[in-house]
């Protein structure tokens, strides 16, 4: 089985509609590759969320493992001109394509290391887990355990000052990814890995394709 960590988010009807986040196109990306995939992260309490998991199920991405926020609107992924709040840009051009909503993280479901720790252990025989987006410390020593005790590949999405395991292949994210590439070439990682690939080798392929920097 190959687990996704991280927060997938709504896509408004105007971008097609369905899920995005880099956790939604990692996961997404390595079902279509054939892998047995779950996801854990958590939506808000709310039809969005639904229409999230929704899509996440028609995609061939599991969310047994996914929680829900009462307490925080499940985000979403508009056209720059719907949303006028410029601190929602995902990016730092003057006029990026797309802005999410609610602009602040802050006010956005957070996964928590109870809520990682939770949700690992409904999930059997993990192979590989990827920590598609970059997550407090607390919760990628909780994922690093998990991968320790279940003899799991872990891929770890850092920035600069994250938590980075000794086990774990740590990359760090492109600075521009509204192509969603990043995303996809985890999940084609995390393929690779699942089947035996040289754990090496499949790093710096992705590292080469995305515009990632592997991690010394």
């Amino acid at each position: 089985m190959i687990v996704v960590v991280g927060n997938p988010i709504g896509r408004a009807v105007e971008l097609g509609g369905g899920v995005d986040g880099t956790a939604a196109r990692t996961a997404i990306a390595a079902a279509r590759g054939g892998g047995d995939v779950q996801l854990v992260g958590k939506t808000g309490e709310d039809p969005l969320g639904d229409e999230v998991l929704m899509a996440l199920a028609a995609a061939g991405v599991g969310h047994v493992a996914m929680l829900r926020d009462p307490d925080h609107p499940t985000p979403l992924a508009v056209a720059a001109g719907d949303a006028s709040p410029p601190s929602a840009m995902l990016d730092g051009d003057s006029e990026p394509p797309v802005v999410i909503v609610p602009a602040d993280p802050a006010d956005r479901p957070a996964l928590e290391a109870a809520d990682v720790e939770l949700a690992l252990r409904y999930l059997p025989d993990q192979r590989v887990i990827v920590v598609a987006e970059p997550q407090t410390d607390a919760v990628v020593a909780v994922v690093a355990d998990a991968a320790d005790y279940a003899g799991a590949q872990l891929v770890v999405v850092a920035s600069a000052s994250s938590q980075r395991p000794v086990r774990a292949l740590v990359i760090e994210p492109p600075t521009d990814d509204r192509d969603g590439l990043f995303g996809s070439l985890l999940g084609e990682l995390a393929v690779l890995l699942e089947s035996g690939a040289s754990p090496d080798e499949a790093l710096r392929g992705l590292a080469a394709r995305a515009g990632a920097t592997p991690a010394e």
